[in-house]
């Protein structure tokens, strides 16, 4: 399949990535099988097994209907990928810069939180997994490992934080600092979750993790948080549940942020970091988009949570097209948000994307295998990559632009026929 004696692997400035699938294929002869299937509806079957109810709600629930959930794979059907041949793609390079640091690929470890209702592992797993594979780490707010122990996962590869932006300015002050000295150095805010979107099912079996004494570890480790904790006449080493609804309930906290607090909190980050970037998380509009260039944000990562926030939202991958066309020159531009796999990843570069993140994908395999689950769907992604732009004639993500793409107007039916 891919022959681990060709000359130009020594070449290459990046891992043939795609041996992985001469591995999986060569598992037989030694006894061996796969860990399990990779493909993305199949991976969502195996981690409703493995999970419980809760668990399995809380990954797989979207706002409302679904419908932005939905929207979000329906714009990726619309654009199909122009393969060219007979292109020396034998030396081809993976690599992109990232905040001043060279990554693997252009794809990197969305922040999702309680990541131990998925498995025990929890983010050290996933961080660990993440520097292995040299691909950016985001850790969320709502984690359930504390940022050091997550730091000391993550080894030396590039990791950021991302910031649920609690109304206590010192203890937002606090948890900057912790992250800037346990080596997380950039820093990014999310804007679309003051509070947690209506999700059907997490409602009806009042599924709330955070409430039972999950999901609090950022807090619970944080001197100013046990300090507000204390001042209640609450210990949070005794009161867990306790002490960790204070803590969601300080961080996605209902009351929503304005514009004006921007440039404090950038200015309190950069002081903090030396000057590292500050991006913002959640931009769905060109306004907001133009708005974070005048402010002098670094970065914007265009997301609309997956689905798992607005109801009935654009899809994120035409609100990318818009923002990229606008502002893709003043601003680093990301992207998350229904991704599916490597062609996923290349029709949001061509679209103007300079990153994109994955969430789901590795939720998925932490669910059905822990950290080697995470391991397998994250060498597969960079394995398919690797493959796509070795058959379609890439050389390196440069190549990626809109003239690669073949792309039908937008007419969405809002019919399922495929949501995955």
């Amino acid at each position: 399949m891919s022959d681990p004696t060709n000359p130009h692997i020594k070449e290459r400035t990046t891992p043939q990535w795609g041996l992985y699938q001469r591995e999986n294929f060569w598992k037989q002869n030694e006894g061996k099988t796969p860990l399990f299937n990779t493909d993305p509806r199949k991976m969502e079957e195996r981690a409703k097994e493995k999970l419980s109810e809760g668990g399995w709600y809380y990954a797989s629930s979207n706002a409302g209907m679904s419908n932005t959930h939905l929207v979000n794979r329906q714009a990726f059907y619309r654009h199909r990928l122009i393969p060219n041949q007979l292109i020396d793609t034998n030396n081809r390079d993976t690599t992109t810069t990232m905040f001043g640091h060279k990554v693997s690929a252009p794809i990197g470890f969305a922040p999702i939180g309680i990541n131990k209702i998925y498995h025990p592992s929890g983010e050290a797993a996933v961080s660990k997994v993440a520097g292995e594979l040299n691909l950016p780490y985001c850790l969320s707010t709502a984690g359930s490992t504390s940022i050091e122990k997550v730091a000391e996962a993550n080894g030396s590869g590039p990791r950021f934080f991302q910031l649920y932006m609690p109304h206590d300015d010192e203890l937002t002050i606090s948890l900057l600092t912790r992250a800037w000295q346990s080596g997380f150095d950039a820093l990014i805010l999310t804007t679309d979750t003051w509070q947690l979107g209506w999700r059907h099912d997490d409602v009806a079996s009042s599924n709330y993790a955070f409430y039972r004494g999950f999901g609090a570890d950022l807090g619970l480790t944080d001197p100013v948080f046990r300090e507000r904790c204390r001042a209640e006449g609450l210990d949070p080493d005794v009161d867990v549940v306790r002490a960790s609804a204070k803590w969601i309930d300080s961080v996605w906290h209902g009351r929503a942020w304005s514009w004006e607090k921007i440039p404090w909190l950038m200015e309190t980050w950069r002081e903090i970091s030396g000057g590292r970037p500050f991006a913002i998380k959640g931009i769905q509009s060109v306004r907001d988009a133009r708005k974070c260039v005048e402010l002098g944000v670094d970065g914007i990562v265009v997301s609309n949570h997956a689905g798992r926030q607005v109801d009935g939202a654009v899809a994120s991958l035409d609100a990318l097209e818009r923002i990229a066309e606008d502002v893709g020159d003043r601003i680093f531009v990301m992207f998350d948000s229904g991704v599916r796999g490597a062609s996923d990843v290349v029709k949001a570069l061509a679209l103007g994307a300079k990153f994109v993140f994955i969430g789901r994908l590795w939720i998925w395999g932490l669910s059905i295998h822990g950290e080697d689950g995470v391991r397998h769907v994250m060498k597969s992604l960079l394995a398919d990559l690797d493959i796509l732009m070795g058959v379609a004639g890439f050389n390196g993500v440069g190549d990626f632009d809109k003239t690669i793409l073949e792309s039908d107007p937008k007419n969405y039916s809002l019919i399922p026929q495929k949501t995955l």
